[in-house]
């Protein structure tokens, strides 16, 4: 399990994040901790890191991975919207890590429910410990609703005919596993629109997920809370997978440069608002093609990187 999850753009994230020796950091998606490892190498013996999850499982394995760091690594179970709570007592002089990414252990479990590749029960929770399942939704919510969650967390171009079939399925008996529900989703779509190499259900099944852990609720939440907790000098580095999460990122650094709400005509600001960030790269960072070819999840990674003024 510890070495079942490769971190994208790690060479990358230490160089933009520019680790700092005996600095205070914050690993808020901490996973299987390979970004963290790398953070705690760079900062020295009296930087400390805390890595958050909500995955148990996960956060279990970090410890066991990061054990020779001793006390340098404070393992936190929440999710990185809590960042507030996990970090009371830890000035963050160091920087902040958000890879919103989903592990490969949790992907290749069936029991988890994340992927249309092998039976499984549809839950895709992060939190086990929650009640909201893929099954829940799937089966509960109004047409309506789940063909709008397809459209805005997938960019789904046939919600209506997925949902539709959905609702035909699930009035004869309830949707209860992944390979139920992937079926369904591969008969909604045009022969000519399922893409070589790429199976129809991925959209859906990650709609899906987004909806069940509110990840781009959390996003949100977490940002300014990451921003408000760093010192100034240090660094918030965010790692998406889709294009919803990108934007949220990308227009919240960018407000956050930029907050002065005169008119452009005003010969100076007179609304008081001051930028709280410096972007780093005006662009997203990406995997290399070895980076792909080497680790395929990595092909949708955008890293975007901003510093504390």
């Amino acid at each position: 399990m510890k070495e079942a999850h490769i971190p994208v753009l790690l060479h990358e994230v230490i160089e933009n994040l520019a680790p700092k020796k005996n600095k205070n950091f914050v690993d808020a998606t901490c996973g299987f901790g390979g970004h963290a490892e790398a953070i705690l190498k760079e900062i020295g013996p009296r930087g400390v890191l805390i890595g958050i999850d909500q995955d148990n499982e996960a956060l279990e394995s970090s410890r066991q991975k990061l054990s020779d760091f001793k006390n340098r690594f404070r393992a936190y179970e929440g999710n990185f919207s809590e960042i507030d709570i996990a970090t009371r007592d830890l000035k963050i002089d160091g920087g902040i890590l958000a890879d919103l990414g989903i592990s490969s252990y949790q992907v290749d479990e069936a029991s988890r429910g994340f992927s249309f590749a092998k039976e499984g029960p549809l839950d895709m929770r992060m939190d086990m410990s929650q009640e909201l399942t893929a099954q829940m939704v799937v089966n509960g919510y109004p047409v309506e609703k789940l063909t709008k969650i397809l459209r805005n967390f997938a960019d789904e171009r046939f919600a209506s005919r997925i949902v539709e079939r959905i609702d035909i399925a699930r009035t004869k008996k309830p949707i209860k596993t992944t390979t139920e529900l992937a079926e369904i989703v591969w008969d909604s779509i045009p022969k000519r629109y399922r893409q070589k190499g790429i199976n129809p259900a991925t959209r859906t099944f990650q709609a899906l997920r987004i909806e069940v852990n509110n990840e781009l609720g959390h996003l949100k939440e977490f940002l300014p809370k990451a921003t408000s907790l760093l010192e100034p000098g240090a660094r918030i580095a965010v790692i998406t997978f889709h294009s919803r999460e990108d934007k949220i990122v990308a227009n919240y650094f960018k407000e956050q440069a930029h907050p002065c709400k005169c008119p452009p005509d005003f010969p100076e600001c007179v609304c008081g608002l001051l930028p709280k960030l410096q972007i780093v790269n005006r662009k997203s960072i990406q995997a290399t093609e070895k980076e792909m070819y080497e680790n395929p999840r990595s092909r949708s990674a955008r890293l975007r990187v901003a510093e504390k003024i």
